[in-house]
């Protein structure tokens, strides 16, 4: 392996996407290389290096899901028992729903619970977010379908608290971190300030990088997301924990646990996330090898985690910037499949604009947080995502750049399935969700289902 193509790799992606600082680790073999560029904050600049740490957003989910493999094969949890068993207070909008969610539901994504709960929750702990889910919309019946929830991680992590006896953070130390050596790997800002760390930053509409506040997604002090988003991490220690996922062991999970977790549970359509879900991971065929994987996107600080089991193989890449981080991250993953293991990873390509798929796709689509418009000017589709207008008002913190309207084309198929081929989502595919009359009633873009608007 040579660490110079790879430094000259992840030198020409930060130039192209306008990264201020990244980290990026391989593991082949059993050896690891390093690389890193620029700095951790433009304003108070240190070199990055393998051991800075950036938040990882929503690779914490895959500490949360071994952590609860561990309780189950400890005969602590059962994946397929009601959450209820383990969180009995539970409380959703829908009873029956609140019966039925299993512990597995919440690992592959399928309780039918909405992307997460926005705003403070009583005094920010893990169980004052629980307290809160009867205020979050259910979208669908349990098992029914697979769409990405922050929520449902976090109520993992309930489960977890409950049955230990631990706070979330103390526990997954204990079960997790602690005995693979993860001591680069927190959740609490006081451990992180005393060390390097990276800044994120967000590119203005003039083109300026601001340094992004809070540092994580959610402000400090606040714990209800750690569990599906809180975690903070080096590639040095994420090439660690990618090491575990190769080859279990440790006094953590035995081999056939770990595979276990690569095993798919459900399919996905149309996601540029994967073609399925296993436990917790991800999972997409790249030329015909199967990977394992898990992104995060926080405040300014973007993750990519992916694993190639059968060629013993793994690429880390973190960034902090937005919204050029994540198209940074996805070259260099694309980059490291096709160096070192001659992987193609190919780009869907649109068929042409059909002015009647167009006009029945166009509208405004939402969940909480969020807007999605779909626009048709009768020659060609964009696409925008925003942060609702009277959210970003009322938010006393800065919050990411908005996505502007960019192209987008229907794939081959039955025409419920497109792809983003322009900005800082290209690439990005999803699907459209069509009721039993055939009429759109939302699009999944990133996992998440966005349901059609009233009126729109």
């Amino acid at each position: 392996m040579s660490q110079q193509h790879l430094a000259a790799a992840v030198e020409a992606a930060a130039a192209e996407f306008g990264v201020p600082g990244a980290s990026v680790g391989i593991l082949a073999d059993g050896r690891e290389i390093h690389a890193s560029h620029g700095v951790t904050s433009v304003d108070n600049p240190l070199p990055v290096d393998e051991r800075t740490l950036f938040h990882v957003a929503s690779v914490s989910k895959t500490y949360t899901a071994t952590a609860l493999l561990r309780l189950a094969q400890e005969g602590k949890v059962d994946l397929g028992a009601p959450v209820r068993r383990y969180v009995p207070e539970l409380a959703l909008a829908d009873e029956e729903s609140a019966e039925r969610i299993t512990v597995l539901n919440l690992l592959n994504h399928t309780a039918g619970l909405g992307w997460n709960l926005i705003g403070a929750h009583g005094d920010g702990s893990l169980a004052a977010f629980v307290a809160a889910l009867d205020g979050l919309e259910i979208i669908a019946p349990p098992g029914a379908r697979a769409s990405y929830s922050q929520a449902g991680y976090n109520l993992a992590g309930r489960i977890i608290e409950k049955v230990t006896g631990l706070p979330y953070e103390k526990a997954v130390a204990a079960l997790v971190l602690e005995p693979l050596g993860l001591d680069n790997t927190f959740f609490d800002l006081d451990d992180v300030m005393v060390r390097r760390f990276a800044v994120g930053h967000n590119r203005g509409e003039d083109g300026a990088l601001r340094a992004a506040r809070p540092w994580k997604a959610h402000p400090a002090g606040t714990r209800g997301d750690n569990p599906g988003g809180g975690a903070v991490s080096s590639t040095s220690d994420l090439l660690r924990w990618a090491r575990f996922h190769l080859e279990g062991g440790s006094g953590v999970l035995p081999a056939e646990a770990v595979r276990s977790m690569r095993e798919e549970t459900v399919a996905l359509r149309g996601s540029t996330l994967g073609d399925g879900l296993g436990i917790c991971w991800f999972l997409r065929g790249v030329d015909g090898v199967r990977t394992i994987g898990h992104g995060g996107s926080g405040n300014g600080q973007f993750a990519e985690l992916l694993i190639v089991p059968e060629r013993n193989f793994a690429v880390v890449s973190l960034a902090n910037e937005g919204p050029g981080g994540l198209p940074f991250n996805q070259a260099v993953l694309r980059w490291a499949l096709g160096h070192y293991l001659g992987l193609t990873e190919r780009d869907a390509e649109p068929v042409p604009y059909d002015a009647a798929r167009a006009r029945e796709a166009a509208g405004r689509y939402e969940i909480d947080a969020m807007d999605l418009d779909i626009a048709d000017d009768g020659g060609a589709l964009t696409l925008g995502v925003r942060i609702k207008p009277e959210i970003r008002a009322a938010s006393d913190a800065d919050m990411p750049p908005d996505h502007a309207p960019a192209a987008m084309g229907f794939l081959p198929g039955d025409g419920d399935e497109y792809v983003i081929t322009e900005g800082g989502l290209k690439g990005q595919r999803g699907f459209f969700s069509r009721d039993g009359k055939g009429e759109i009633t939302g699009v999944d873009l990133a996992g998440r289902l966005f349901g059609r608007a009233p009126g729109r």
